[in-house]
């Protein structure tokens, strides 16, 4: 049946494979479907080119489809990959390490290594020696989570 399907298309298969993925991309962009649509254009091409060749069965147009689009696939994410430009703002996203290096007083004692500094309007959990509320303490490190921050006294 697929055989039949193929053959009553002719080459103009891999034509509409071809738009209907490059359509896909348009709509759900990505730049992935781009590449693949391109790959089936191609071998839309290359079947236009050799349709009545005897080696040119379904199976082959497959098999070249399908390695055409990991190449195609491969190239377009060199080209395309290495354009981004790095952010302006890396710690946009990060709170906990934008207040590394900030100074801030003990707003409750850190006992047994745990305790809280109040920076701007938020009371952060802090980590460190112990230390007397009121003390200058600077901010060295945050965590990974950003929920705790580690400090030492000033």
């Amino acid at each position: 049946m697929f055989d039949r399907i193929i053959s009553e298309l002719g080459p103009w298969n891999w034509m509409v494979l071809g738009f209907v993925l490059l359509v896909m991309e348009v709509i759900a962009p990505g730049i992935f479907m781009l590449w693949i649509g391109i790959a089936a254009l191609l071998i839309g091409v290359v079947s236009l080119l050799i349709w009545d060749a005897s080696f040119w069965t379904w199976e082959v147009q497959v098999l070249a489809f399908l390695a055409l689009s990991l190449v195609s696939a491969y190239v377009g994410k060199k080209l395309v990959g290495g354009r981004t430009a790095p952010s302006d703002q890396p710690l946009l996203n990060r709170r906990g390490a934008q207040l590394v290096g900030k100074m801030a007083t003990l707003a409750e004692p850190i006992k047994d290594g745990r305790g809280r500094i109040k920076l701007g309007d938020t009371l952060w959990r802090v980590s460190g020696p112990d230390l007397p509320a009121g003390t200058q303490v600077r901010v060295v490190s945050s965590a990974d989570t950003d929920l705790e921050l580690t400090v030492e006294a000033v």
